[in-house]
């Protein structure tokens, strides 16, 4: 079986699959790896440790394409500026696509079609259930772990003030005040982040196991009053959709701390389907000038009404970080986490040196986006409204 692992072409996108350690553990296990040139560069991995590792430097994208059985990327496939040609197009019938499709999100919607028409196996990391015999294959709460770290250090760039307390001369200069919507693995990081800053900050989560953790960490919960069997799924690991009577109140209570925010990073997600929209335009209006909204669940649709898809704005002197790639901007370390999660989760798929589809494995059945011409995905079925 041959494993291809293309250079990223998002922009700003310095992350890749796989590292040599990894190239290293498939060629053992008796798999052809090709590594596009310069794929690892800019994450400090480079060509010569990949040969070393025992894997095939190939200068043409089109040729891993082609040549490959299992495709392993960071990204959703894009349009390849260099070559003129989406990445969809260089790919085939029963190849594997193994990456974060996030295939709920609308934007991501047309993408999940055409490999769907062209007959690709996708299977998306962003819905590797978190169970505990997936911990290590899960990509999205490595990632995560990245966002909040990172997405809480550019928000303390971007806003017109101190994050801690500051004694001088002239006065006491008052803390930040941060909110932390989501208190998920990105959120527990931003929060022990913004903490460590000296920031003031509150949380909000439905879970109330995660409002402990956030606890934990010196944050302030906010209550919502939201009963368990509304929030929580039957098993009560994770969120689910709120209706819009609870989600409206959701935002009734976090009106005051919106406004009081200097800074709200955004991380709330439901698994396998679209991110709630908590912040809506009104209460942007509402925010101090020079505040600023990072909105790490944007992947998925954004928690705030006024985000935009992979860029920096500023809306109503706020401004609203949308950048899909936030791990990408530590990739030396976040490629090490993502490298090996999807290597553990190649090799949990493979038996006898192929993949092998498990459909009544509740990882299996989770991540499976496309098969046969198909759109398996119930997250993304919903979505688009194609029950």
């Amino acid at each position: 079986m041959i494993i291809g692992i293309p250079k990223e072409i998002m922009q700003g996108e310095k992350r890749v699959s796989a590292i040599p350690d990894t190239v290293r553990k498939m060629v053992q296990d008796g798999l052809k790896v090709l590594v596009e040139k310069g794929a690892g560069a800019a994450s400090h991995y480079f060509d010569e440790d990949y040969l070393a590792a025992g894997a095939e430097i190939v200068a043409n994208p089109e040729g891993i394409y082609k040549q490959a059985d299992v495709i392993l990327k960071v990204k959703e496939p894009q349009f390849n500026h260099t070559k003129n040609r989406h990445e969809i197009e260089m790919m085939h019938t029963g190849q594997y696509l193994i990456t974060f499709l996030h295939p709920a999100a609308p934007a991501n919607h047309d993408m999940v079609k055409e490999l769907a028409k062209k007959g690709v196996i996708g299977l998306t990391l962003d819905s590797v259930p978190r169970i505990s015999r997936a911990q290590t294959m899960d990509a999205l709460s490595s990632m995560s772990t990245c966002a909040g770290y990172k997405g809480m250090l550019m928000a303390a760039n971007n806003i017109s003030r101190f994050m801690p307390m500051i004694g001088s001369a002239v006065g006491m200069i008052k803390p930040a005040n941060v909110l932390v919507i989501g208190a998920g693995v990105a959120g527990l990081r931003a929060i022990a982040t913004a903490k460590g800053l000296g920031a003031i900050v509150h949380a909000v989560d439905i879970r109330p196991e995660a409002c402990e953790q956030a606890k934990s960490l010196g944050a302030k919960v906010i209550e919502l009053g939201i009963p368990e069997e509304i929030a929580l799924s039957s098993d009560r690991k994770f969120a689910k959709d709120l209706p819009n009577f609870w989600l409206k109140k959701e935002r009734e209570v976090l009106k005051e701390y919106v406004q009081k925010a200097d800074i709200i990073l955004a991380s709330a997600l439901v698994p396998g389907k679209v991110a709630p929209i908590i912040i809506t335009e009104e209460m942007v209006k509402s925010m101090q000038p020079g505040s600023c909204i990072v909105d790490i669940s944007i992947d998925q649709g954004g928690n705030c009404e006024l985000t935009v898809p992979g860029e920096k704005t500023e809306q109503y002197g706020v401004i609203i970080e949308g950048i899909k790639n936030i791990p990408g901007m530590i990739p030396n370390a976040s490629t090490w986490m993502f490298a090996n999660n999807i290597y553990n989760l190649l090799k949990f798929l493979m038996k006898d040196g192929e993949i092998q589809l498990d459909l009544n494995d509740e990882i299996t059945s989770s991540i499976l986006v496309t098969k046969d011409g198909e759109i398996i995905h119930a997250g993304t079925k919903e979505a688009m409204s194609l029950f």
